[in-house]
């Protein structure tokens, strides 16, 4: 490749390009084998948790893991379908069409489309950063809801049971139970037989891709009870059946475009979903390679990824969690290994399209199963109960709508839920009364509160440290807490506010320092600040209470403030004071506070 044509590609899809050669092609190569090994049996999986026949999870598998990869900012995310993202596209579409049926797979491909100008939007629009809004808490709560509801439709399958009316959870679970005495002793061996294999071989080497022997091992259990139950006159487990083409075919999607409205509110949800996933696996893989990640070209790459695979039979695709990490630890070294793996997925699937046929529905379930119990992450529970209570709260309200209401109402309802408490948090800002903590040459500022050898308090001098910025939310409380500390006997007329640690106000903010202002001044006192922020002192120049203020009534540090405000004290008072905390109160030692 010339210079020039270097230097276009860079351009157009990153400076990797300039990192290619003979050693990151071998191991890109190698690396994407695995990748397509790895995504076999779960394309398969979670196109059927999607609603969707099984060769629809391994298009998705292919166009968009090509173009995300070379459009994305990652080295090293592979994108395809994902659990998380098929339950969603489930969830919002059942609603509108039979899964499975042709209108189902129209939608579910028109969606696709919109969810990809959605992301592609916000990539352009530069607005990434709004993805970090969706609260951790929330998106850990959707994940778990999710898997709660992963393994409650997996076992229809898992089972052998006959398929319900409706596709709703609580349904699904009603059917199982009714229909407990019809179970299929060999569908419930082969998701065993699937869930013992991988379980075992994950155990024993992580590096094995343990879905895929799991699948097999699922399959060849499968293979056995049919040859010797069927001749017995028994039923066969079922099977999966023949894949279309292994290559995804380019198809318009052909929907009642009247629809749109509704297809664009669903799209919306979906983005969330994706968006959300997208960055977190992004960000994961990037705290292992060290990379930087850029956002917005991230959400450009996800976005085109969908726009076209749309096109090309592929339903919705994001950054895959399960395929990403295992990408970087086989040591991919470029995006070309999410390439290789897409083509190599298509050469696997053409060899083998007659033994894709006979997988067992009830392998795929134990894979979902599998899946489900990961994504639940006990651990991560145990963890948040002890140490977050308030976030185990937020997870768990997310959780709980998640598997009781519409998928994408959930992840919006934990991420209100967490603003809410951050707003909560924020609308409490500490205030602090501070003090010394000896009479010796060393004494230094402390808070006082359950600081047992501080010095007593002077009785004109009120000290306290503002922390955590006033606005409109904040505003009433500070507002009420400094009125108490001018209602108490005996309060200090004056006070000295240490605002290093305010960081940020706005116009109730600064109307709670006028107020504090002229109460001050009405009392007989007056009003002070230690080191203010730049911005603080800019809105209070463009209030004009920095001029009612008085310039002199703003310091640099502490020493000068406390000599300064001295002055000002009632000498009277300070005749008759015995707290003398002050370097200034003592007259036979006229040194400066320090």
């Amino acid at each position: 490749m010339t210079q020039g044509a270097r230097d276009l590609a860079g351009r157009m899809f990153g400076s990797w390009v300039e990192d290619v050669n003979k050693l990151t092609l071998r191991a890109d190569l190698s690396a994407g084998l695995l990748g397509a090994l790895l995504v076999l049996p779960q394309g398969v999986a979670f196109a059927t948790l999607a609603g969707l026949p099984a060769e629809y999870g391994l298009y998705s598998a292919i166009i968009p893991c090509i173009v995300a990869a070379l459009f994305g900012s990652s080295r090293h995310v592979m994108s395809g379908p994902t659990n998380a993202n098929s339950l969603a596209l489930f969830a919002v579409l059942t609603p509108l069409a039979a899964a499975g049926s042709p209108g189902y797979i129209q939608l579910a491909l028109a969606v696709t489309v919109l969810v990809g100008i959605m992301q592609w939007l916000v990539g352009v629009l530069r607005l990434g950063s709004l993805a970090h809004f969706i609260s951790p808490s929330a998106l850990f709560g959707f994940t778990s809801g999710a898997a709660l509801l992963i393994a409650v439709h997996a076992l229809k399958d898992a089972l052998g049971l006959p398929s319900p009316e409706s596709h709703g959870a609580g349904a699904l679970l009603v059917s199982v139970g009714a229909h407990l005495d019809q179970i299929h002793k060999g569908a419930v061996l082969v998701t065993l037989v699937t869930l013992g294999v991988a379980l075992l071989v994950r155990r024993l080497d992580k590096r094995k891709p343990n879905m895929l022997l799991g699948l097999v091992a699922g399959s060849l259990a499968a293979a056995a009870f049919n040859a010797w139950a069927v001749p017995q006159g028994g039923t066969p487990v079922s099977v999966v059946g023949a894949i279309a083409q292994p290559w995804p075919p380019f198809h318009v999607p052909s929907v009642d475009w009247r629809t749109l409205p509704d297809l664009l509110s669903l799209a919306f949800a979906l983005t969330i979903v994706a968006l959300a996933q997208s960055i977190s696996i992004a960000k994961a893989v990037a705290t292992r390679s060290g990379q930087r990640i850029d956002a917005n070209r991230e959400f450009m790459g996800q976005g085109l990824s969908n726009v076209v695979g749309g096109f090309f039979s592929c339903y919705l695709s994001c950054g895959s969690l399960n395929r990403s990490i295992p990408n970087y630890e086989a040591g991919a070294k470029t995006p070309l290994a999410a390439v290789f793996s897409a083509v190599l997925l298509v050469v696997l699937v053409a060899l083998s399209a007659p033994l894709l046929a006979m997988i067992p529905n009830a392998a795929i379930s134990g894979l979902l199963l599998l899946v489900a119990w990961t994504l639940l992450d006990i651990p991560r529970w145990r963890q948040l109960i002890r140490m977050q209570p308030g976030e185990c709260a937020i997870a768990g309200a997310t959780l709980a709508a998640t598997v009781t209401i519409r998928m994408e109402v959930a992840i919006l309802l934990g991420t209100v839920l967490s603003l809410m408490a951050y707003l909560h948090r924020t609308s409490r800002p500490a205030m602090r009364t501070m003090g010394f903590d000896s009479r010796g040459l060393d004494r230094r500022f402390v808070v006082l509160e359950h600081q047992q050898d501080a010095l007593p308090e002077c009785p004109q001098l009120k000290l306290l440290r503002m922390e955590g910025s006033i606005y409109f939310g904040a505003a009433a409380h500070v507002a009420h807490r400094l009125h108490e500390l001018r209602s108490a006997p005996d309060a200090p007329r004056h006070l000295l506010v240490m605002a290093k640690s305010m960081n940020f106000i706005d116009l109730a903010g600064a109307q709670v320092w006028e107020d504090e202002l002229a109460a001050r001044r009405a009392m007989g006192g007056d009003l002070y600040f230690h080191r203010p922020r730049p911005e603080v002192l800019d809105m209070w120049r463009r209030t004009g209470f920095l001029e009612r203020l008085g310039a002199d009534h703003v310091f640099p540090d502490k020493t000068t403030a406390l000599h300064t405000i001295y002055a000002k004290l009632d000498p009277s008072v300070c005749a008759g004071c015995k707290a003398r905390i002050f370097w200034e109160c003592q007259p036979q030692n006229p040194q400066s506070e320090h």
